[in-house]
């Protein structure tokens, strides 16, 4: 068995019908884990460290500006859930940010979720790596 298929549970419909903000629930999970792995590869490992360091990247506008710099590189079909992500109302207010940078960052999210859930786990993690670089190419 694969290491993406370990945890495995296959939604109750196709990806693409699922809410946005569904997507996003898993998707800001699957980044959390995958942040959680990058920093623990830095040379730092005082925890104090490991997580403000996370938080660069977690933030509603660290994933924001992520998603900023991706969406040339983005399919059609990518950013169409970028869209749908976007525009989801999610019934909440961002207590740290302004709602176009919490909206931005849901996209970013239901992205994320959305590849798990189709399976484009190498797309997935093309994208998850290429937000954690600066745009010159070398890492935070």
């Amino acid at each position: 068995m694969e290491s993406q298929e370990r945890f495995y549970y296959p939604p109750p419909k196709d990806p693409r019908q699922l809410n946005p903000l569904t997507l996003a629930y898993l998707g800001d999970a699957l980044y959390e884990v995958f942040v959680r792995q990058y920093v623990i590869s830095q040379a730092n490992y005082r925890p104090n460290h490991m997580h403000q360091m996370s938080t660069r990247f977690v933030s509603a506008k660290a994933q924001a500006r992520a998603l900023e710099r991706l969406m040339s590189a983005l399919t059609e079909e990518e950013a169409d859930v970028v869209k749908r992500g976007r525009n989801a109302k999610s019934g909440t207010t961002p207590k740290n940010t302004d709602v176009l940078v919490y909206r931005h960052s849901t996209a970013f999210e239901c992205l994320l979720g959305y590849l798990f859930f189709c399976g484009r786990h190498e797309r997935l993690e093309e994208l998850m790596r290429l937000s954690v670089e600066r745009q010159d190419g070398s890492a935070f």
